[in-house]
């Protein structure tokens, strides 16, 4: 294992409901360790959490405000709804290298919707949407590592 392999997996640790983790590979052996009171067995997968974006700050807002409006009407930034990664991992946007991604840009999805799959610890784990709405951006390539809490996705409601 490389230290950005024993990173991401601090990082799923300090995440997760685990307070120890082992692992072996081939001769090596890796145990996290975290001080809190019971050790689970499992990994949970947390909730994909849509969030609004905040708004500008005010200085933001008037710069904003102040430049023309584009030709074609683009929702603002703050009518849009973030969707964040539950887990650290690599995102994917199809179920396989061969298949169609489960959403494009300007996709409609609904709540149960699959969006994509970020791999951990090499379990897939498939995100999906808790909202309504037309997918405006995609905000990661797929096979790029994503860290917890990264926005994934901007959805217009």
């Amino acid at each position: 294992m490389n230290l950005k392999e024993i990173q991401q997996l601090i990082e799923i640790v300090n995440v997760s409901a685990l307070d120890e983790v082992i692992i072996k590979d081939g001769q090596s052996e890796i145990t996290l360790r975290r001080n809190n009171s019971k050790a689970q067995a499992v990994l949970p997968t947390a909730p994909v959490v849509a969030q609004p974006i905040p708004a500008p700050l005010p200085a933001v807002r008037q710069a904003v405000q102040e430049q023309p409006a584009p030709a074609a009407a683009e929702p603002a930034v703050s009518d849009l709804i973030e969707i964040y990664s539950p887990i650290v991992g690599t995102f994917y946007r199809s179920p396989s290298p061969d298949s169609l991604p489960f959403v494009n840009e300007g996709d409609k999805v609904k709540p149960g919707d699959v969006l994509c799959i970020i791999e951990a610890m090499k379990l897939m784990n498939e995100i999906e949407s808790e909202v309504s709405g037309t997918i405006v951006e995609i905000l990661v390539e797929n096979g790029q590592p994503v860290e917890y809490n990264q926005a994934l996705f901007r959805v217009k409601p």
